[in-house]
This record gives structure tokens, sequence and C-alpha cells, in this order.
């Protein structure tokens, strides 16, 4: 499953005009207690369960809750509509999912390191955030939404001193074949360097090189790419070597990295104000 920077499992669904009309009264948050969590667990559960078919082997189908054992070693970032009823756990309109390097050890490692080989991340004696398990309401998917995320994902990065943001992101559907241009593309002109050149495990492990592509084909190759993947790309992101292709949520997912060091001047701008994540 996605895990941000890079988590997308947001489409471009035109939000309500209630979300709209209410827009300005949103604000995030970390959360601070169970119930926060649980509401968080209940807006994944929505999304990546009921709308996606995903399932898991922690997926409360009773309680309508999508949880893994990384949980409780994460910051959870909220969107919070404080019209919606936290008794209900509905007052939570968008999630995504924090992790400095400082706890993964405690955590067993990365949650992308269950797709993906971070040696070379980890090897950099940099300082690391894990980004994932992004969504948001359907209601309220083309409002600002996403913006109160990244702005707090930004706020985040910085109060972290982050220096490298990763993360799986994905593409509807587990039919690699049928992906094969914009992966090609994606691997062609938007691999990272080597030294930060993640790749998926060698028993999972789908290429992406997988048809030749010309600059002709770039208008159809990035419109097939998710709007999140694009997001990053245009703030100097990279992907890593390989595909992974997640059956239990019925995604194809890419590895994100984003060096903030290396923004140019005009993204990092952009990134002071809105920092996109999966």
């Amino acid at each position: 499953m996605p895990s941000a920077v890079i988590d997308d499992r947001v489409t471009a669904i035109p939000g309500s005009a209630r979300a709209l009309a209410g827009k300005a009264a949103l604000h995030t948050r970390l959360a601070t207690s169970e119930a926060d969590l649980r509401a968080a667990q209940r807006l994944r559960y929505d999304v990546f369960v009921t709308e996606m078919g995903g399932d898991g082997g922690m997926v409360d189908h009773a309680a309508r809750l999508e949880a893994d054992r990384f949980d409780p070693f994460y910051d959870h970032l909220l969107l919070i509509d404080p019209a919606r009823d936290p008794a209900r756990l509905d007052h939570v309109v968008g999630v995504y999912r924090l992790m400095p390097c400082s706890r993964a050890q405690a955590a067993g490692g990365f949650y992308s390191a269950t797709e993906y080989d971070l040696a070379p991340l980890l090897a950099s004696g940099r300082r690391l955030l894990e980004l994932g398990r992004s969504c948001i309401h359907p209601e309220y998917r083309g409002s600002v939404a996403m913006l109160h995320l990244w702005n707090a994902v930004a706020d985040y990065v910085r109060t972290h001193d982050i220096d490298l943001m990763f993360g799986v992101a994905s593409f509807p559907g587990t039919d690699v074949d049928a992906l094969a241009l914009p992966l090609s593309w994606l691997h062609r002109h938007h691999l990272a360097p080597e030294a930060l050149r993640v790749r998926t495990l060698p028993h999972v492990h789908h290429p992406m090189d997988l048809i030749p592509v010309t600059p002709a084909d770039r208008p159809r190759a990035m419109a097939a790419v998710p709007a999140l993947i694009r997001a990053y790309l245009r703030l100097g992101g990279f992907v890593g070597d390989g595909a992974f292709v997640d059956h239990r949520f019925r995604t194809t997912d890419v590895f994100l990295v984003l060096d903030t060091a290396a923004m140019p001047d005009r993204r990092r701008a952009f990134h002071s104000r809105a920092m996109p994540g999966r």
C-alpha cells in the first residue's frame, strides 16, 4: 500500500458543495488520543477497504478500522472538519502518517522496507521521513483538503529538519503491462540518482523499463501518472528502480524519494507552502 511521500490513494473527484462551502473551517493537527487514531483508521478503512477493495491481516471489518503493526510508531496527521461528529469517528476527513528515522528501529524498520531495499537511504546518514497512508474523504476531494495536509507536512519537515522524504505511491490496478507506458516513462526520465536509488526486493521486483518511449509519448505517459506522483516530480522527486504489485490493496506501487536540499529555489518556495505525500 502507498506510504506516502510520497501515499497516492487520493483520486480526483470533485468536492461536494457542502465540503467546498465549509472548507475554510478545516484544520490540521497530529493525533493525540486513541479516539483520534481510530478516526484515522476509520477513514482509511472507508477509502482503502470499502472504496478500493483492499484488505490486510489487521483490518477490523466489524469495527471498520484499517490498521497495521506500524501504526503505533507513526505520527498521524489529521485533517479535521469541526462540523462533523467526533463521537462517531466522523471528524477526520484526511490523514497522513509520518515516521522520522529516529523511530524506525523501534518499529522494526520502515513500512516501505516490506517492498523495497532501503539500503541506499539508510546508508546516506541523512535525516529521513517516511510518509504513507494518505487519503481524503470523498466529499472533500477537489477542494483545498490536500493543500491543508501538504502545508502541515511541510511544517513537520521543517520542525524535524528532514533531509529526505520517501514512501510508496500507487497506480490503481495490478496489471503491470497495462501500465507499461507511464512506468517506462518514469524509469527513463525520473529514475533516482544511484546514491538514492532504492530497488524493489528481488522476490517481488517488477521491471519498470518495459517499452521504448520517445518525447512524443510524454503527454500520454504523464496523463496516466496519478496526480500525487506528478506533484512529487514537480518538486524534484525521483522514482526507485522497479514496481511492486500490491495484491492486498489492488495497486501497483512505485517508490518516491525527495531530497529537500536538492530542490530548485522555485520548488523550495512552493514546498514552503505545500508538500505532497501519499
